[in-house]
């Protein structure tokens, strides 16, 4: 019989949402650093930041979880986890590059985004007090 405590992890993002059940334990980093969490861990929430998260089922090798931050939450054994994207692998070499390739170029990507509008904000602004000026 087996008597191993564990607990259920639903990754959500924008494509998907996958259950994993069978958790032994997941380590994470938020601001304040890195914590783990095991079955009956008392109600938690927090900000991942970007980068490798772990989790391990009972019997399993490590599985490591890229993903460009994370809402976590954590209550009688489920852990929510609300992503835009993630990505899964036992090989800690092909997360390393797929976190630096793909999630990295995503967050410039925004970065980007973020910068054109503010400009365009800054544009609108101007142009609002110049209407008003010329009135």
């Amino acid at each position: 019989m087996n008597n191993l405590k564990s607990f259920t992890m639903i990754l959500r993002d924008s494509l998907a949402v996958t259950r994993i059940e069978g958790l032994a334990s997941f380590v994470g980093q938020d601001a304040s650093g890195s914590f783990g969490l095991m079955a009956g861990h008392v109600r938690f929430m927090t900000c991942l930041e970007l980068g490798l998260a772990r989790f391990r089922l009972h019997d399993g090798p490590w599985q490591y979880l890229a993903m460009p931050g994370a809402v976590l939450y954590f209550k009688d054994n489920l852990l929510s986890l609300s992503t835009r994207r993630y990505f899964i692998d036992t090989d800690y070499e092909q997360i390393t590059a797929t976190l630096t390739n793909q999630l990295l170029a995503e967050e410039e990507a925004l970065q980007e985004v973020r910068q054109s509008l503010t400009q365009l904000e800054q544009e609108v602004l101007k142009r609002m007090w110049k209407l008003g000026v010329e009135r």
